[in-house]
């Protein structure tokens, strides 16, 4: 059973490098301000020109985790731009002024959609929590939700991360762990049922964003998350 490893990149240098290393998706961002803002659509499509996997572009036009009615129109103009230059999915997630997650938007962003998207990591800003991830569990064409169970990061999120996914499989199959992920937290979340792993920084000499995603890099990544899948994955028992 594989996993699946995603890779933040800026440009088409970085999602070269990424699909090198053996990354199976690009989350792409046009800056890395605040999380992480909505790229450009030429961009899109010069990373699709570069590589063959998944692309999913970051829906967020501002910091923070809140949008507006007048923000809806440009982001729905956003993720068509995003689907014709090649796109496979997107990535969005926003929390009302209660934060909580804004199920409203969430859903009428999703009903907009011919493809799936990923939940960031607002759910972790959440007030509270496991009222957020109820709120997502029904929402149409969500596969995946990018988590690292702490604001702070894995580090500090890793048992609450653990526990959640172990006590129930809808939300094991969804999450996506990442937010200052290590190597020696991959084991863990295998155990735990978790596919799918994120890295940003971790995919870069010394963690540093002006230096170019490294394929090096990601090709351990890759066979870290690929060993410790295989090994505790359903069918390996």
């Amino acid at each position: 059973m594989p996993g699946l490893l995603e890779v933040t990149c800026l440009h088409e240098h970085d999602a070269r490098r990424s699909a090198e290393g053996g990354a199976d998706r690009v989350e792409l961002v046009g800056t890395l301000e605040g999380g992480g803002t909505s790229p450009e659509p030429a961009m899109v499509e010069r990373v699709r020109t570069a590589v063959d996997i998944e692309i999913r572009p970051v829906l967020r036009l501002r910091e923070g985790f809140g949008t507006d009615g007048g923000e809806f129109t440009r982001l729905t103009g956003l993720v068509q731009s995003y689907r014709d230059a090649g796109a496979d999915g997107v990535v969005f997630g926003f929390l009302n002024g209660y934060d909580e997650v804004d199920v409203e938007v969430c859903a009428a962003l999703a009903a907009e959609l011919d493809c799936p998207w990923t939940f960031h990591r607002a759910v972790d800003h959440a007030l509270d929590t496991d009222r957020a991830w109820r709120a997502l569990l029904p929402l149409p064409r969500l596969d995946q939700v990018l988590s690292a169970g702490s604001v702070r990061g894995v580090e500090y999120g890793l048992d609450d991360l653990l526990e959640r996914c172990r006590r129930d499989d809808r939300v094991s199959a969804l999450v996506m762990a990442g937010g200052g992920l290590q190597p020696e937290h991959i084991p863990w979340l295998a155990r735990a049922g978790v596919t799918a792993f994120h890295i940003s920084g971790s995919a870069r000499p010394l963690g540093q964003y002006k230096a170019y995603v490294d394929a090096p890099l990601v090709r351990a990544w890759r066979e870290l998350v690929d060993d410790e899948v295989g090994r505790w994955g359903p069918d390996r028992g």
